[in-house]
């Protein structure tokens, strides 16, 4: 198929990738500089011991989504409308727009610029750019889908690159899942720098993510949001699963750039505002990071 990567990051670089290993035609669509690395020295992509350079599309121009069946859709939460934007006049009716995004509100926030089919996507990946275009690897890998008419093809499609995948009917839960997880570990590993597998290590640790997890947990509760599965489980498990990766939002602190933040913990606060529901371990955490970033930014 005819694919393009919006927002060449980790996510959208690791998975271009893959499907690029499957035979698809996959155009990256980056910033300049890292359109300039790509097309010069191919993506790099470092996974289970192995580095495999892979001669790639690449451009800084979003109209080259014109002749694309899909679009994966990997741009930071707080770039989503200008980037949706962006592309808007190039896209083909046909077009299926993958939200392959943190928080639980991207697809619907696209779905309100955009008339084409758009499908929520909950990623479940570990990876980080050791260089514009060298994509390294970590964990897991898989993907849950939000039911559509395209939905079942689409998965069988991600299968085949070696990139399990399934589909669920119930989004909302499945994105909520993710976020928990998210709010969770990215705060911790931001103010810490540290690696979830050193975090999950740390003394009163499994209190601090267990109260993370009841707040968010509530507040979804509250909006009538059905999680699926033991939650608990799932959040023990990460640091299992990912204990060399740090968090997106370690890797924006680390680089002096703007984290998601605001859509992981301070959505949970956000939403405990409005809810008149108490969400006190959510806030410091969210308050940290923003007080970095203000650190950052003086």
């Amino acid at each position: 198929m005819k694919i393009s990567v919006m927002g060449a990051g980790a996510v959208g670089s690791y998975y271009g990738a893959m499907l690029v290993q499957a035979g698809h035609d996959v155009t990256f669509i980056g910033r300049s500089g890292q359109v300039s690395a790509l097309r010069e020295h191919g993506l790099q992509l470092e996974k289970g011991g192995t580095l495999t350079r892979l001669t790639v599309q690449a451009s800084a121009d979003p109209s080259v989504v014109a002749t694309s069946e899909i679009v994966l859709f990997a741009v930071k939460s707080s770039d989503t409308e200008t980037a949706a934007k962006a592309m808007a006049p190039f896209l083909s009716p046909d077009t299926v727009i993958l939200s392959f995004q943190n928080g639980v509100e991207n697809a619907e926030r696209l779905q309100q610029l955009l008339p084409q089919t758009i499908i929520a996507a909950v990623v479940y990946v570990a990876t980080d750019m050791a260089a514009p275009n060298h994509v390294r690897h970590h964990g897991r890998g898989g993907l849950v889908l939000a039911a559509s008419a395209r939905s079942p093809e689409l998965a069988a499609m991600f299968t085949a690159a070696g990139i399990p995948t399934e589909v669920s009917e119930n989004t909302a839960g499945a994105l909520w899942a993710k976020l928990i997880l998210n709010c969770a570990y990215n705060a911790l590993s931001a103010i810490t720098q540290l690696p979830y597998g050193t975090v999950a290590q740390g003394p009163e640790i499994d209190g601090v993510l267990q109260d993370v997890m009841q707040e968010c947990l509530s507040i979804a509760d509250a909006l009538g949001v059905s999680v699926p599965g033991d939650t608990w489980h799932e959040v023990k498990q990460t640091p299992l699963m990912m204990p060399s990766q740090r968090s997106s939002t370690a890797q924006d602190l680390a680089r002096q750039k703007p984290s998601e933040i605001d859509y992981l913990n301070g959505y949970i606060v956000r939403k405990g505002r409005e809810l008149n529901i108490s969400v006190p371990v959510n806030r410091a955490l969210y308050a940290l990071v923003k007080l970095i970033e203000m650190k950052r930014e003086a």
